[in-house]
Order: structure tokens, then sequence, then C-alpha cells
């Protein structure tokens, strides 16, 4: 039967005794909390990349999907070499956005350029530049956004000007400090162009040109930028989230109709979502989570065996004082809880600090990636369970040991 007042005592001559052997304690909970940091720093700097995985796609545009040239997927593992499919053509795209009588946006784009140098006055870039060609309507598919400016109009598109919109990065590179960049006419390989817009920052991502990137419109990149099989994007930003599913089967017919694609064929492109292509990355970093959780489990599994050697010295250590308790009137489940409480308490210290120390290597780790800080609640409570049990499994032969201790023979122990 429960008793508070017997838990509590135990609990204290449990800190008495912790207190009396403090050396060998600290020892013992830096071994546990050894093995606690591992896996919870481990994991936490996993959980962490996975939540910036997700967190980039969705910038790349919330709730969109793209249709794209079907060499151009994702392949994560595999030696099996792709088949080669043509390019999505300029012709087949505009005919996709006017046959799509869907409730979304559409918008194409391109890339022209991801080696380009701009130059401002005597101000050039490196040959590192993004050029992308894009029509009125990549700002809401890309999930990108004006920081000062305005977008493309119709007519600029349709018109093929000479106007761009730049990257944060792109500014500081060939603007001096404080120079609003709007108006200002900027050069990009052999053509000029007026700045209309300047991009929030947005930082780079899977799939993303990053903040080092000019925008151009799509018809002048296509006379400017042109090279054999050049290949476009077509991406689709339903009005609701919704209708995400239903629209991808909708462009995914509606396309298969403009490549002329017979009903038994394969299609030759490619249709993808933001959440597919992190979830494709975020389960390939599972392997990584089961490494992790293994070498933990490891770890705790020696830090156990230790405890336990050290709680066998303990019970050693303690015969004649164990003698004495029985003596006047302690019973030997007494004497086990008193011991099984002394294990576990130094298995929570032990877990207590690994945890702390696991979150906050974890998101230091996460932080020089470029993640997010996180505080992995389920993997807390699963190393507090851990600890438990490490403290349980490795206190109870002791403390059987030392409950089955003849109290005459303890007394005349030396």
């Amino acid at each position: 039967m429960f008793s508070a007042g017997l838990f509590f005592e135990n609990l204290r001559i449990s800190i008495k005794s912790i207190r009396s052997n403090l050396l060998r304690t600290i020892l013992t909970v830096f071994i546990i909390a050894f093995g606690i940091m591992a896996l919870v720093g481990i994991l936490t700097a996993i959980e962490s990349i996975k939540s910036s995985i997700s967190n980039q796609f969705t910038s790349m545009g919330a709730n969109t999907f793209s249709i794209v040239n079907r060499d151009n997927r994702v392949r994560i593992g595999g030696d099996s070499r792709p088949n080669r499919y043509r390019s999505i053509e300029f012709r087949e795209a505009m005919s996709f956005k006017e046959d799509f009588n869907f409730p979304a946006v559409v918008s194409i784009s391109t890339f022209a350029s991801e080696l380009a140098t701009v130059k401002y006055k005597s101000e050039k870039t490196n040959p590192n530049i993004t050029v992308i060609g894009s029509d009125e309507n990549y700002m809401l598919t890309s999930g990108s956004e004006i920081d000062k400016g305005r977008n493309f109009s119709i007519n600029e598109i349709t018109s093929n000007a000479h106007v761009a919109i730049i990257g944060p990065e792109l500014v500081k590179d060939v603007f001096a400090k404080n120079e609003d960049p709007l108006e200002k006419i900027i050069s990009i390989g052999s053509g000029k162009y007026k700045v209309i817009g300047v991009l929030k920052a947005k930082g780079s991502s899977f799939g993303s040109a990053g903040d080092d990137v000019c925008i151009l419109p799509i018809t002048n990149v296509r006379q400017y930028f042109s090279r054999p099989n050049m290949n476009f994007r077509i991406s689709v930003l339903p009005q609701s989230p919704t209708l995400l599913k239903a629209g991808v089967n909708e462009a995914e017919g509606i396309f298969r109709v403009i490549r002329k694609l017979r009903s038994f064929e394969e299609s030759n492109f490619s249709v993808e979502t933001s959440d597919n292509l992190a979830n494709l990355l975020i389960k390939n970093i599972r392997y990584v989570t089961l490494a992790a959780t293994i070498i933990g489990i490891i770890t705790l599994f020696g830090a156990a065996i230790g405890l336990m050697n050290i709680m066998l010295v303990s019970v050693t250590e303690r015969t004649r004082e164990i003698g004495i308790r029985k003596a006047i009137g302690a019973k030997s489940s007494l004497i086990r809880r008193q011991f099984l409480y002394e294990s576990v308490l130094i298995g929570q210290l032990g877990g207590f600090f690994g945890i702390i120390l696991g979150i906050l290597i974890g998101n230091l780790v996460s932080l020089l990636t470029g993640g997010v800080f996180i505080i992995p609640w389920l993997w807390i409570i699963g190393g507090v369970v851990l600890c438990f049990f490490v403290g349980l499994f490795s206190g109870l032969i002791p403390a059987i040991k030392a409950s089955k201790l003849d109290p005459i023979i303890s007394l005349r122990y030396e």
C-alpha cells in the first residue's frame, strides 16, 4: 500500500546517500547524461531540419503544384538511368494557361541563366546570378513578395519590356549603401533593364534561386536568352487548399491532351507539389533518425551497466548500515525500495542534464545549418521514460541483493 510519508522518507535517505558518494554519483550521472544528450541532441537537430525543409518548400509557394519536364524530378537513391523526355515548350505552356478553366492562378517561368553577371555603373557581381523569365503571376505561385516597387504589368509581358525585379542580395552587391535601386538601369549580359521592383528577403531553399536573383519578363527572356530546347515550368495556385488534389488531376488530364498522349501512354512530364518534394526528402532522413536512436540506446545500455556496477559497490559498502536497519525493524521490502529509489533518482538526474544539453547542442547544430529552434517534447518525454527504466533496471539486482542480506552477518561485516 502506498504511503506518502514512507515515499518521502525513502527519497530523503536516497538523497543523503547520493550526497555522501558525490564523486561516484557525478560520474554515473555524466554517463547517463551523455547517452541522453546524444539521443536528444541528434534527434532535435533532425526534427529541426525536417521543419526547415517543410518551411522552405512551403515558402516556394504554399498549396501550389508545378508541371515540369520529367527529367527535372528529384531522384534520391537508385542507380537506374532515367529516360530522356522532351522539354516543355512555350507553346504548350501557353496552351495550358489558356485551356485550364479551373479556379486557380497559372504562371509560366523558365531559367534564363544561372551564371549571369549584373552591372550598375562601375559595380558588378560575380557570374553567379540566377536570371528567371516569368509572367505577371509568378509572384503569387512562387511565394515571393515585392518589398519595394511593383510587379510586371501584362503590357510589359506582351511587349518584351526591358524591366527587372531583383533580389535583396543583388541590391547589396551593385548598389551603394542606402541607394534606391528603383528606376535605375542595370546591365544583364548585353542588355539593359530598368529596375521596377525589389523582392523581400527569402533565403536559399530547395528549388529556389535565393536572394541573388533577377526576374525578367518571360517574353524578353525568350528573345534575348533563347537557346535550343528551352524548358518551361508551369506553376498553379488553386484558390483554396482543398482544391489542390482536384487541380492536380485536372491539370494532368489537360496537359496530356496538349502533349498529344494516348490513353495507354505514360506521361512524359511530372506534376510536383511542394509537399511531395519535402516528404520525399524527410522520408530519407528517417534512416538517420533510426541510426541516432540505436546509438543513443547503446550508450544508455552501457550507462545502465555502469550504474548497476556502482549500485552493487554501494550495497557492499553499506552492508553494515543495512544490517543495523534490519536489526531495528526495517523490512526487506523497505530496503529494496530505498536502493531502487536511489538508482531511479540518479537515472532521472542524468536524464535531466542530458535533455538540457541535448536540446542546446541539437539547436546549435540546427542554427549552423540554417534550421529553426525546436523543443522535441516527444523525445523529452521519451528520454525521461528511458532514464526511469535505466534506473529501475540498474537498481533492481542491487536492491534485491541488499534486501536479502542477513542482519546478523551484516552487523559483523567490516
